[in-house]
């Protein structure tokens, strides 16, 4: 029986270079197509945003965000075993009387959630270290949904101008979420006027 590494031996390399740029390519659409899906088709939620130190404004070309539910009471999942940093949970959120969203629970794993309420899902970057091995939930949970970032124009001082309203408490985010739990922005707001719409492409 013909060997893997025969058989690539007898293709030419241009085959193999166009096969390879033909899966980056369809990787890469794929991607596009699922961020489109979670804006076309996600639940709309309200996000208020939290002031950053000045010192850790930026990561490259992006505007570091940080959100009221970025931390939450672990609830029940206190002192319970936890796979270390990076341990996925799902937050419920429900509107509160201002339309912001608020972490009204936590959860190791998918839960029913009644309209208005939605389920993002979420990894813990901090608080998964409690306990005498070190290997619980704390009390606080520190979590991000992958909408940590964004990209805003350098021009005219654009970024600075909404950098400035995100510590001043006046910066929005209207994020998306399919019912898996997955999110992506989809706007931006400064004293509740859209200053930014995410294109699908």
């Amino acid at each position: 029986m013909m060997n893997l590494a025969a058989v690539f031996d007898r293709v030419p390399k241009f085959v193999l270079f166009g096969a390879a740029g033909l899966i980056q390519i369809g990787l890469i659409g794929l991607m596009v197509v699922d961020r489109v899906a979670i804006l076309r088709t996600g639940a709309e939620i309200t996000l208020r945003t939290r002031p950053l130190d000045p010192r850790d404004f930026l990561r490259g070309d992006y505007m570091a965000l940080s959100y009221d539910i970025s931390s939450v009471p672990a609830d029940a999942l206190k002192d319970e075993r936890s796979a270390g940093q990076g341990t996925p949970v799902f937050v419920k959120l429900a509107p509160n009387r201002d339309g912001f969203h608020e972490a009204i629970s936590v959860h190791a794993a998918p839960v029913d959630v009644v309209s208005p309420e939605v389920l993002i899902r979420g990894r813990v970057v901090s608080g998964t270290d409690c306990g005498k091995d070190g290997r619980t939930f704390c009390g606080i949970l520190q979590v991000h949904y992958g909408i940590e970032r964004y990209f805003v124009p350098e021009e005219e001082g654009t970024r600075s101008w909404v950098e400035s309203a995100r510590n001043q408490r006046k910066l929005t985010v209207v994020a998306a979420v399919v019912p898996t739990g997955r999110a992506a922005i989809k706007r931006l707001l400064i004293d509740g006027e859209p200053v930014y719409d995410e294109p699908w492409f």
